[in-house]
């Protein structure tokens, strides 16, 4: 079977009894990085007799039928770096493959970044969608952000601290400088440390240059109610444009959560008065 292993994000102890006993007992280890992989054995004590496969995001294709076709009559373990495979690091794509072969799959759970700074974050954790790494390029993050400007669960991003001002900063422009966040650096490590405050703190903040990997947590937006009135001035406009009333509706009706039979017929009567 195809074994998914979550490995330490920082401190040694949170490593399962599960993972150091199937590091010890596999005959086949798939790792993002080998190097990372024998280093954490060494640490953890345990004597790796398994053949070892790097497995990352340059050569993950090209390693799926090879792993495939081992996992269909011995076990594969596969581990990331840091955390859980496939969750913003390589085993997607081995997981999709080993899937639709029909192999079984399972996982040993365990350290999670995510959820580490999730819970510590003070923010609702009822509902919450993870992002992954924020893009690189100013146009490509703020476009990011703008795609999510009306999400209303918390919002779970990682970044480096090398770009974490400019990060913070894009945030701020798009949610609001006003809009609650926090920044984690250094789970589980000895210099852990949690930021809180709105958005305009943690730029201030983040001026300082945190070192550390770093993950953001974003609230979601509140819900605004806006009287229909106005929203029938916005489907019209839109209608003025060129779109489509029932279009018009639909769309204003989604973002803003309300009936779209209801702001119909009042889009209705408003052109009917017009």
């Amino acid at each position: 079977m195809l074994i998914l292993a979550a490995t330490p994000i920082g401190n040694l102890s949170d490593a399962s009894p599960r993972l150091v006993e199937h590091l010890g007992r596999v005959q086949h280890i798939a790792a993002e990085d080998t190097r990372n992989l024998s280093k954490l054995a060494g640490l953890l004590g345990v004597k790796v007799h398994a053949k070892l496969y790097s497995l990352h995001e340059h050569n993950e294709s090209d390693r799926l039928v090879q792993l495939v076709d081992i996992a269909a009559t011995e076990d594969v373990l596969v581990v990331s770096d840091a955390g859980m495979p496939t969750v913003s690091d390589p085993g997607f794509q081995l997981v999709r493959a080993a899937a639709e072969a029909g192999l079984e799959i399972t996982v040993i759970p365990g350290p999670s970044a995510v959820l580490a700074a999730l819970a510590v974050s003070g923010l609702p954790t009822d509902r919450f969608t993870f992002e992954g790494f924020i893009p690189r390029k100013d146009g490509e993050r703020r476009s990011a952000f703008e795609a999510l400007a009306a999400e209303a669960r918390t919002m779970v991003f990682f970044e480096s601290p090398h770009r974490i001002l400019e990060s913070l900063q894009s945030a701020a422009v798009v949610f609001g400088a006003s809009r609650q966040a926090t920044v984690s650096r250094e789970l589980t490590k000895k210099f852990e440390h949690t930021e809180r405050g709105t958005l305009a703190d943690l730029v201030s903040w983040a001026a300082s240059e945190p070192k550390g990997e770093m993950v953001i947590v974003i609230a979601g937006a509140t819900a605004v109610e806006v009287p229909l009135e106005k929203l029938v001035l916005e489907a019209l406009d839109l209608v003025a444009g060129g779109t489509r009333l029932k279009d018009a509706v639909a769309e204003i009706a989604e973002h803003h959560g309300v009936s779209k039979s209801a702001l119909y017929q009042l889009c209705l009567d408003a052109k009917q008065k017009a």
